[in-house]
């Protein structure tokens, strides 16, 4: 509502002002001084605590409901049989040597040891090795030699009656096709045997990567739960700390597992001395001694333990505790070494590119001298304030601006007029004569600074370990709790259009700004895992598909110009964000599906249309033939769609192609990802192509009239019969989704049904004539920033590429979305301000310069392409 107007009562409750506040300058610097302050605080934090996402896995952590563990900061992967093979072959391709896991201790330890055993090899059972006629066990014989026969027991000297999950003695397991070897050695006690065990396992030629000790239990139940034995207890530890000091290997990962709780009503009656209270002392005495050690205490094991119930018989830990033990140990160890996206636990930051070092200099640059220029006006300023005193600071500030528009506009060549100076002294022709003489080297210089320094956070954020990141978890309070919000702010807040048309601009807005944010909530919550929410986000992309085809089909059909200008000024507003983030964030182009999508699209409606035989409102109306070119080219797209569909081979000569190929394989070099978002709305854009021709013929010839603020159609049966038809349209594509139980199967055929409900919501949005004048300027105001609040999330809301979220304020989920969101929307915000100045800049109406520009960015971008091999 412009100022001057009076409030209209009609309209409802609106929220321009909170629009206005938002787009000051004031709510941008407060998202600056917050981001500052985050920075400040994680700093603390990590010169604290160190920035060791080992350490955070290790030692801290929660449970996320559902048995989901979640490390404190990091996330974790769940890592499958084929993951955990692949991980110990690459071990050995990168270093050259097997791995090799050593587990000391007692029954609770070989739990453990069978956990991993049954991960990585499930049909494998372990070697015993054999005791000497002295009860002593040789297992320390296999330390160097792990296939000594001597020492390993054949069935014909194994004497042990009960199963190898529970015998008392050591055990061995070699696997050379992984180059794996895993020995758990049999020490209730840490005794002295303990302390020269860890010793020559230090000193020996094949050292463990991963040792994992523990020991306490025994020593409580053989003393009686007597106190005298804590002296011993610690001074055996002291022992075996200094002799894990001693490790010349500084590459092993040696951990302590503290003592889980017991379940005393569960315990038999030999084992009724071993209390929580003198678990709890043992555990201390460990603390204490390994603080300095070789050794790192395993506390987050005994967190995990503490929030799950015993085994049956109260000492054991039951199987879904073991599976987060055993999850968080080949997270420690292979993290690194496989890169997995949703894996930040036990993983150092990636390095930056050459690439990521010129762009980031560049924007530096641009930056700096942004920043010194508005240093400069304003101490230039402040200076001829003091020297011209007898002046107003308003005549000073026009004479100042009057001086310098000359400058400018002589410096370039022009002529100046004295009317454009504002020499009149009006304040509006002056402020209108300084904006349009500003140097437009200037503008691109400063928006590129901004974006400089919008990107450093992204990077900050998404690239560094600086900010912790933690794993989606879903459940339905989570996904429904912000969803009913939102829409009740959604409702709170609607004005009255002053279009009538059918999908007019406040409401198309609308339409975007409300399926963006629940978009974002979908992501935030995970629910992907949740078949018909996954399905109603595709129906969701699919109405943005949609939304492209009518809106362009629409402006051609109503004579809008399909100029060379045009058609980059569009694909420069959908790619400028994704561009510099590929370049900052060392990202394939591909990664952001949907600005690829949406900008292909674009081109194939592009050529469609603008080709000749050209087609309009004026052309048809003139000549009647003409509906049959564009019946032709719209049969035309569908049946090249569905030959493309149908021969993947086909399909993929044409984008495999260089150099374009860059723009639709991952960094993998696959194209599948691209197929798969491609044909699983490959008719979206011809749906809403079609809905636009039929409804502007069926407005033209006066068979639905929008054209004021009454009913679409005049008669009411059959109004009564369309909404019922659009109910039933809703109603049975959400019954498909519900019933629909295979994600494969639900998305072949989506595809063709996803105009169901698209045109179903349309027509009961549209047939009612309050029910179409009315829109939401709450979900409007976000409809215009949703292609920035859709790529912005992947690195600022989210995190590690959307496979997680990322978290500025920990233990806080709520004010940590709270805070992350309301950056997001000021960063979106801001880019797409940053876009539209650089728009006429970057792409003039002036075919020429737009040729000129276009030529220059594909030269500043064959560096790129052949380092990259694209040609």
């Amino acid at each position: 509502m412009a100022e001057n107007e009076a409030p209209d009562t009609k309209r409802g409750r609106s929220y321009p002002e909170i629009i206005k506040q938002f787009n000051s300058l004031n709510a941008k610097i407060l998202a600056v001084v917050l981001v500052g302050c985050l920075v400040g605080y994680h700093g603390i934090l990590r010169f604290k605590d160190g920035s060791d996402t080992c350490q955070e896995l290790l030692t801290k952590g929660r449970y996320q409901g559902n048995n989901l563990w979640q490390p404190y900061g990091c996330m974790i992967h769940s890592l499958s049989r084929i993951d955990a093979n692949n991980c110990l072959r690459k071990t050995r391709f990168q270093t050259g040597e097997d791995s090799h896991w050593a587990f000391i201790g007692d029954s609770r330890i070989r739990q453990l040891y069978f956990e991993i055993l049954k991960l990585v090899d499930p049909e494998a059972e372990p070697s015993v090795i054999v005791k000497d006629i002295y009860g002593n066990n040789l297992d320390q014989l296999l330390i160097d030699v792990p296939f000594r026969v001597s020492a390993i027991a054949t069935e014909q000297t194994n004497v042990y009656s009960r199963p190898l999950e529970k015998a008392h003695s050591s055990l061995t397991y070699n696997n050379s096709e992984l180059s794996f070897r895993m020995t758990f050695f049999w020490r209730p006690f840490f005794n002295q045997s303990a302390v020269d065990l860890i010793h020559q396992l230090g000193l020996s030629k094949s050292v463990p990567n991963v040792v994992i000790a523990g020991s306490g239990a025994w020593d409580i139940k053989l003393s009686n739960g007597s106190d005298a034995v804590l002296d011993v207890y610690e001074s055996n530890l002291e022992q075996v700390a200094k002799a894990a000091n001693n490790w010349p290997n500084r590459n092993s990962k040696l951990l302590w597992k503290l003592q889980d709780p017991v379940d005393s009503s569960k315990l038999s009656e030999q084992r009724q001395v071993i209390t929580n209270d003198l678990i709890d002392e043992y555990n201390e005495i460990a603390l204490r001694v390994f603080q300095h050690s070789r050794f790192q205490i395993w506390k987050s094991a005994r967190l995990v333990t503490e929030g799950m119930v015993t085994a049956d018989d109260g000492l054991h830990l039951n199987a879904v505790t073991l599976k987060h033990h055993v999850q968080m140990l080949m997270n420690m160890y292979c993290n690194e070494r496989m890169g997995f996206d949703d894996g930040t636990c036990c993983r150092s930051a990636e390095s930056a590119t050459t690439l990521q070092v010129v762009t980031f200099t560049i924007l530096l640059v641009c930056l700096t001298i942004s920043s010194t220029w508005m240093a400069y006006r304003s101490f230039d300023l402040r200076l001829k304030q003091r020297r011209q005193s007898y002046r107003s600071i308003e005549n000073l500030m026009e004479a100042d601006e009057t001086e310098e528009i000359v400058k400018d506009v002589m410096a370039n060549g022009h002529a100046v007029q004295a009317d454009s100076l504002g020499l009149d002294g009006k304040t509006s022709t002056r402020k209108a004569a300084v904006k349009d003489v500003e140097s437009n080297s200037r503008i691109v210089v400063t928006a590129l600074g901004k974006l400089g320094l919008i990107m450093a956070y992204f990077y900050l954020c998404d690239r560094t370990t600086f900010f912790m990141k933690e794993n989606k978890y879903y459940s339905h309070l989570n996904f429904w709790v912000p969803i009913g919000y939102v829409f009740a702010l959604g409702f709170f807040f609607h004005e009255e259009s002053r279009s009538t048309k059918v999908l007019h601009r406040d409401q198309t807005d609308e339409w975007k700004g409300w399926m963006q944010l629940v978009i974002l909530i979908y992501h935030m919550t995970g629910a992907s895992q949740v078949i018909p929410l996954y399905m109603q986000m595709r129906v969701l992309v699919s109405s943005y598909l949609f939304l492209t085809g009518f809106g362009h089909l629409s402006f051609f059909w109503n004579g809008g110009s399909a100029s060379f200008p045009r058609l980059f000024q569009v694909l420069f507003r959908m790619n400028l964000m994704t561009v510099v983030i590929c370049l900052c964030m060392n990202r394939p182009y591909q990664s952001y599906y949907f600005v690829p999508l949406v900008s292909f699209w674009y081109l194939v409606v592009y050529i469609v249309l603008a080709l000749p035989p050209k087609v309009s409102s004026a052309i048809c109306e003139a000549n009647p033939v003409a509906y049959l070119y564009i019946i032709i080219k719209l049969c035309s797209l569908l049946a090249a769609i569905t030959i493309l569909y149908m021969s993947e081979v086909f399909f993929q000569a044409i984008f495999l192609v260089r150099p374009w190929k860059a723009l639709f394989v991952t960094s993998n070099d696959e194209i599948h990802e691209w197929w798969f978002r491609w044909s699983l709305d490959r008719y979206s854009i011809c749906y809403g192509m079609i809905f636009g021709l039929l409804y502007l013929n069926a407005q033209k010839f006066g068979l639905i009239d929008d054209s004021a603020r009454h009913h679409l159609l005049s008669r009411t049966r059959i109004r009564f019969l369309v909404v019922v038809a659009a109910l039933l349209g809703l109603g049975g594509y959400t019954a498909f989704t519900i019933t629909c139980h295979s994600k494969p199967k639900c998305n072949e055929v989506h595809s063709y049904l996803a105009f169901l409900p698209i045109v179903s919501f349309i027509v009961l949005r549209n047939v009612f004539g309050p029910l179409r004048v009315r829109y939401s300027s709450f979900f409007a105001w976000f409809g215009k920033i949703s292609l920035e609040l859709f790529i912005g999330q992947y690195h600022v809301w989210l995190a590690a590429d959307t496979h997680g979220v990322l978290v500025l304020i920990p233990n806080y989920p709520v004010l940590n979305v709270m805070v992350t969101t309301y950056i997001l929307v000021c960063v979106a915000h801001e880019v797409h301000t940053i876009t539209g100045q650089l728009v006429p800049l970057a792409v003039p109406a002036d075919w020429k310069k737009t040729l000129r520009n276009v030529i220059l960015f594909f030269l500043a971008l064959v560096p790129i392409a052949i380092h990259d091999g694209m040609f």
